[in-house]
């Protein structure tokens, strides 16, 4: 058996496991307050940090390091990749060092997992990262030269659900057409043809709202709010992605709050619950025309998937394009330690960034 280290580090924490081929063995998931991180100038500076932590605990639970056949960690915001297995190089690296597509603590991941590959001379991968960019060149057209339409997809999670479904199936990933709505806290629809995800709404700013992102917005009318007075650029960001969607309508950005307002007869939270369903409905809608209606099945999953109500609405909508499936939650360390066992067992080959 082959035996995986998978690093997953969030702006809050920092979650890890060790897989015994497929077995998940070991998981610890470190939360970090302010007071641990506030001091760190940028997201980089946060590396030793966090190494320490993941080796301290590795020793307490007396898990052998040098036991690992590979390291492999959330992939960060890279130049658009097709999906798959990286090996971490020089080139992704320094790329992340310098934070040139954003700061964000993903990019931590190949830098805590090089360290520690080169400690114990093993291979360290990412996989499948948010940059994973297989759009087709019509899917890129917006309707205006300077704003090109970009991938930003849930795609660790979206590739792995569609590769169990493929399975359940009994075929490959790369012989079936899906559309996997990925239901969090960002909200990203794809359809999958043939193992390409050849279209998404780009969850910072497109299509459905979620619980704290506003989703695509009426352009002119947004346009006037801009330049309103009321609100600076920054302002407005955060309008847009952190207290938009529900949060903005019902001043909480869990579900399960709204849910509860809606049941104790809460009309306003029972309408913008149905809303955001409404909307995830037609967004599959639209991505299952990308596939020319050729849908093998529909695919839900994230945390949002839990929900019986929205599952319910959604399903009922679109249950008439192809077989609804459901795969609640984000299994990401399966999902990475999955992607690294492909490669490690020749069923898929390394990419080079």
């Amino acid at each position: 058996m082959k035996k995986i280290l998978v690093i997953n580090p969030g702006a809050t924490s920092t979650k890890f496991g060790v897989f015994n081929g497929e077995k998940l063995i070991f998981e610890e998931t470190v939360q970090h307050f302010a007071h641990d991180l506030g001091h760190f100038e940028r997201i980089v500076d946060q590396l030793q940090y966090r190494l320490d932590l993941i080796i301290q605990v590795m020793i307490n639970a007396n898990i052998a390091l040098t036991a690992l056949d590979c390291v492999v960690a959330r992939g960060g915001l890279l130049k658009p990749l097709t999906g798959g297995t990286y090996i971490v190089n020089g080139d992704m690296l320094t790329d992340l060092r310098e934070a040139k597509r954003g700061e964000h603590a993903s990019n931590l991941g190949a830098l805590l997992v090089d360290i520690l590959a080169k400690q114990l001379n093993i291979p360290a991968y990412i996989v499948d990262p948010v940059s994973v960019d297989e759009l087709e060149p019509e899917a890129r057209i917006s309707g205006l030269p300077e704003l090109s339409r970009n991938s930003m997809v849930h795609a660790l999670n979206s590739k792995a659900v569609a590769r169990k479904v493929a399975a359940n199936m009994g075929k490959k990933y790369e012989d079936i057409n899906l559309v996997v709505a990925h239901l969090g806290t960002g909200i990203s629809v794809t359809p999958h043809i043939k193992g390409r995800m050849i279209d998404v709404n780009n969850a910072l700013e497109e299509g459905p709202f979620s619980p704290d992102r506003c989703g695509g917005l009426p352009a002119r009318s947004l346009v006037k709010l801009c330049y309103s007075g009321k609100y600076n650029e920054q302002e407005m960001l955060k309008k847009l992605s952190g207290s938009g969607g529900l949060f903005a309508y019902l001043g909480t950005k869990d579900l399960r709050e709204a849910e509860k307002m809606a049941s104790e007869g809460n009309e306003k939270a029972e309408l913008v619950l149905k809303a955001m369903a409404y909307q995830v409905a037609k967004e599959i809608g639209a991505m299952a025309t990308v596939l020319s209606g050729v849908v093998d099945s529909v695919v839900l999953t994230g945390g949002i998937a839990y929900s019986e109500k929205i599952v319910q609405i959604i399903t009922d909508k679109v249950k008439y394009i192809a077989p609804v499936m459901v795969f609640p939650g984000e299994e990401e360390l399966e999902s990475l330690a999955a992607g690294a066992l492909r490669v490690l067992r020749g069923e898929e080959q390394p990419q080079v960034y």
